[in-house]
């Protein structure tokens, strides 16, 4: 392809996505292919010469977008958001196109300082601890996931945890039954074995029980085990529920033993909230750990993959995660003057990510993401002032800053029945959970073009809907 004709293709993929976004509330939210429909609407072999991008264009309109979940629909209100606003699809372009592979300082110094600056800008952003930033002892790194997070702090709590014991005793973790899943799979990787993991349980709030948590390491200390890392939840996935962070940190400095147990905050979706004064109160108690991250990519409207990662000790994360071969080393590492990044993540290659959250921060400012954001609180209110006024639905817990839980009176199947019905009109997409084990709908509300409109029509058809189960 030459310049010219890139163009030419790229001002008319441009046109593509505009239109498709545009578009959007035309098409059913969920996907309505049947499994192997798309693989058998391809040929069996690549092409042994190369095809006019006027074919390929083609067949995004009739192979991949019948196969396509529209997660930027507005009425997308499964999961949680997943947003791709126009400026960070920009940023996406851009770095495509410049190519960096960012990971040395050496190799593209903007791609790791643009990157460090940005997250610094997170932290007041978000007004989080100092500790934080770039110019202490600690910093900030974009990883790709929450999980990836998880990964890294916990194998840094795993290190450290192995020198103050001199490597011995088994280590063990601790996170609440509500917690996301990676942090099960972070133990399995990380080599500490499934049943290192102790879940706590939870109060009616779903929230982890300080003393539940205390009663676990105590446990654990007494069998000879050493207590090495704990995960609060800022946010879980279920309800979106808020672990007492406070309460949690002193735990992991009064019982941690020769080493204070390395307490991790993952506010994966929940964490976007805090760019509002008014919504500070989910990082009450932040100042006690030692990492924390969150994702721009859910609900501060920057497309995946994109999450935020602070550590309080960055000598730590790198001591875990550092391996420097002869074919790496340089001048500017030497120097220690220069951060490398490939020293905070677990693959040694990285993506230019700081790009589109550099574009998003710009394009909105941080006035115009708060607007959305508290736009979006507001909505989830409304909406859950609804359920409480129909007799027929109930909450199944508080709403929570941007998700309702609900259910239909009745039984489980019932309820099964109406988000099937729900999901199947393409109207809009819910998803699941089980709170108190009984199964609720969950009612996500962040996607960058959700308005009053889609939410309402959203109640309108559940309403409807229920009236057939």
């Amino acid at each position: 392809m030459t310049s010219d004709e890139f163009r030419r293709w790229g001002k008319a993929l441009v046109d593509w996505i505009a239109d498709y976004r545009e578009g959007i509330e035309d098409r059913p939210v969920l996907s309505q292919v049947e499994p192997g429909e798309v693989r058998r609407r391809l040929p069996p072999e690549p092409p042994e010469t190369g095809e006019g991008f006027d074919a390929v264009l083609a067949d995004l309109d009739e192979i991949v977008l019948p196969g396509i979940t529209h997660w930027q629909h507005p009425s997308f209100f499964a999961y949680f958001p997943s947003n791709a606003s126009y400026p960070s699809v920009l940023g996406e372009l851009a770095s495509a196109g410049l190519g960096v592979q960012g990971m040395l300082w050496a190799t593209s110094p903007a791609a790791t300082e643009l990157e460090t600056h940005v997250m610094d800008w997170l932290v007041s952003a978000l007004d989080l601890p100092a500790g934080f930033r770039s110019g202490s002892a600690g910093g900030g790194v974009i990883q790709d996931t929450a999980s990836s997070a998880a990964l890294c702090a916990l194998v840094a709590a795993r290190e450290r945890a192995w020198e103050a014991h001199s490597k011995g005793g088994r280590l063990t973790a601790y996170a609440s039954t509500q917690a996301h899943s990676s942090i099960e799979k972070a133990v399995r990787i990380a080599g500490l074995g499934a049943d290192s993991l102790r879940l706590i349980e939870v109060d009616e709030g779903y929230r982890m029980r300080p003393r539940a948590l205390a009663a676990a390491m105590a446990a654990d200390r007494s069998a000879g085990l050493v207590p090495a890392f704990v995960c609060a939840t800022v946010g879980t996935t279920s309800s979106l529920a808020v672990d007492p962070v406070a309460g949690i940190g002193a735990l992991c400095r009064e019982q941690g033993g020769p080493s204070p147990v390395w307490l991790h905050v993952d506010a994966a979706m929940a964490g976007t909230a805090a760019l509002c004064p008014e919504h500070r109160w989910i990082h009450a108690g932040l100042e006690h750990a030692d990492s924390y991250c969150f994702n721009p990519h859910k609900w501060m409207f920057t497309a995946f993959d994109c999450d935020a990662f602070w550590v309080r000790d960055r000598a730590a994360l790198v001591r875990s995660l550092s391996v420097l071969p002869e074919y790496l080393r340089n001048e500017a590492t030497e120097s220690g003057k220069v951060i490398d990044y490939r020293d905070w993540q677990v693959p040694l290659g990285r993506r230019f990510r700081a790009l589109k959250l550099w574009f998003v921060l710009r394009a909105y400012g941080l006035e115009g993401l708060r607007l959305r954001v508290r736009r979006h609180v507001e909505l989830a209110e409304a909406f859950a002032s609804w359920v409480e006024a129909d007799e027929r639905f109930e909450l199944a817990v508080p709403r929570s800053l941007n998700l309702v839980c609900f259910r239909l009176r009745g039984s489980d199947e019932e309820n099964e029945a109406l988000l099937a019905r729900l999901n199947a009109s393409g109207a809009l997409y819910l998803t699941h959970t089980r709170l108190g084990g009984r199964y609720t709908l969950r009612l996500s509300i962040g996607q960058t073009d959700t308005e009053e409109r889609h939410v309402r029509a959203a109640w309108e058809r559940i309403r409807a809907e229920a009236e057939s189960v």
